[in-house]
């Protein structure tokens, strides 16, 4: 059996590209909800400014996540040994064009 592709796969990965942004977003809406929530809660305008100071913290911490996730996965790749033996052969050949420069 040859291994074929899942049929929606393409359609998962334009989803998880596609969720970052909307997470953004989403934080930042929420974090304006909070804020408009603390102001009519106490009647103190600068209130708002909090929640859209937690709602920027948020996104930017969503970002960083996705960061993390997407480092760790590329550095897995460059531990594979499939892609080590180019690096293994200039390696090599750096090896012995020092060996001719003496």
């Amino acid at each position: 059996m040859k291994n074929e592709e899942p049929k929606f796969k393409k359609i998962a990965q334009g989803a998880d590209s596609l969720s970052l942004g909307i997470s953004m977003v989403v934080a930042v809406i929420i974090g304006v909800a909070i804020g408009l929530g603390l102001r009519n809660l106490t009647g103190a305008g600068w209130t708002l400014w909090i929640g859209v100071f937690i709602g920027i913290a948020a996104a930017i911490l969503n970002v960083y996540k996705a960061y993390a996730k997407q480092k760790k996965v590329f550095d897995e790749l460059a531990e594979d040994p499939r892609y080590t033996y180019k690096k293994e052969q200039q390696d090599k050949y750096d090896a012995e064009d020092e060996d001719d420069k003496y």
